[in-house]
C-alpha cells in the first residue's frame, strides 16, 4: 500500500466536504494510484454513505469507494486548515466539523475492513488526533501512523 509524504496534505482549504474530497482524490489520481473515475465515485459515495465521525478530539472522516476505481492500494491523510462539515456516518443530515480526513483507496474488501478497524482504534485517542492535526512535519505524521497502524513500508509501499 502506498503511503508517503506526498499523500499527506496539510492546510487544505475547502468550503465544504465535497471540495475537500475532490482535492484529496485529485492528488491520488495525479499520482496514478486511482483511476479518474475514483474522483466522482468517492464524491457520490460520500453523498449516499456519509463518513464523518465525531470524536472526543477532532472529528474525522474516512471517505472511500469501490475497488474497481483503484489502481494501487493507498491511504491519504488530509489536514484541513479550518474544519469543514461532513455528514455523520449513519445520519441523513446531521454534520460534524472535520479536521482530519483519512481517504482510503483499497483494491480488496478484506484489506479495507482491516485498515478501517485499525483506524477506528486511532480515532478513539484524542491526543493522537491532536498530534496529527498540529504536526508540522509530514514525515512525522507518516511515521506515527505507520507505527500505530502496525504496518511496514517497503520502497514507499506498505505491506
Amino acid at each position: 500500500m502506498h503511503f508517503d509524504e506526498t499523500l499527506i496534505l496539510k492546510d487544505i482549504e475547502a468550503l465544504n466536504s465535497e471540495e475537500a474530497i475532490r482535492v484529496m482524490a485529485g492528488n491520488l489520481f495525479e499520482k496514478g494510484l486511482v483511476k479518474e473515475s475514483y474522483i466522482e465515485a468517492i464524491v457520490a459515495r460520500e453523498k449516499n454513505f456519509a463518513t464523518g465521525l465525531p470524536t472526543k478530539g477532532y472529528s474525522v472522516a474516512i471517505p472511500h469507494t469501490d475497488k474497481e476505481h483503484v489502481n494501487e492500494k493507498a491511504i491519504s491523510v488530509g489536514i484541513m486548515k479550518e474544519p469543514v462539515d461532513f455528514v455523520i456516518m449513519g445520519e441523513e443530515s446531521e454534520t460534524t466539523p472535520v479536521k482530519l480526513v483519512f481517504m482510503l483507496a483499497m483494491n480488496e474488501s478484506h484489506s479495507q475492513l482491516e485498515l478501517l478497524q485499525r483506524l477506528m482504534q486511532i480515532f478513539q485517542d484524542d491526543s493522537i488526533l491532536n498530534q496529527i492535526a498540529h504536526e508540522e512535519s509530514r514525515t512525522k505524521v507518516k511515521d506515527l501512523l505507520l507505527n500505530l497502524l502496525q504496518v511496514e513500508l517497503k520502497g514507499g509501499e506498505l505491506n
